[in-house]
């Protein structure tokens, strides 16, 4: 008897760590990932995209996850209507050929139960290279608004532009590009 009870608590205390995944999609009202680098030396120039969907799939007991973003480039905002159509040229992003850059993760990496990096691939004007996101803030809670549970995340990673195709002007224009990731998601 003693061993059957063994059993059942064992197996109802496995049964309670495991929990579903849940599905976010992100809230493009409030997820823009932005770029900055420095130009000529002068200044840091910082830019954002406007248009972004996607989902966020997390399972914080099991500790895994996966995120799938897709950033519309013709979005870009430079904060000048003549240098955003310049940006969306072939020398750098390429919009007419490239309207849509991914990032795709391939593991969620916790330092205890919190999400500290995410490994994927970004899909840049055609190009894939693998990108970790260094995570700065992650919180999942109700949404005060909306009722609903939402998770936020603020990510940073550095890529080489030259990688993607977009190199012009290096290096007088840095090659070296800082990734923003400020991402809102709500549950499904």
């Amino acid at each position: 008897m003693k061993k059957l009870l063994a059993f059942i608590a064992a197996a109802g205390f496995s049964l309670s760590a495991v929990a579903a995944p849940e599905v976010y999609v992100i809230d493009g009202s409030h997820t823009f990932p932005r770029f900055e680098y420095t130009h000529m030396g002068f200044s840091t120039q910082q830019s954002r995209f406007n248009n972004t969907t996607g989902k966020v799939t997390l399972d914080r007991a099991a500790k895994t996850g996966a995120v799938e973003v897709l950033i519309d480039t013709k979005s870009v905002d430079t904060g000048s209507t003549l240098f955003n159509s310049h940006i969306q040229g072939e020398d750098f992003l390429d919009t007419a050929k490239f309207p849509v850059a991914t990032y795709k993760s391939t593991k969620f990496n916790f330092d205890g139960d919190k999400l500290a990096s995410v490994d994927g691939n970004l899909t840049l004007k055609g190009v894939t290279k693998p990108v970790t996101l260094t995570v700065t803030s992650f919180t999942c809670a109700p949404h005060p608004m909306l009722k609903k549970d939402a998770c936020g995340a603020n990510a940073t990673a550095k890529i080489k532009r030259s990688e993607f195709n977009a190199g012009k002007y290096a290096p007088a224009v840095s090659d070296d590009v800082t990734l923003t990731f400020a991402i809102e998601a709500i549950k499904q």
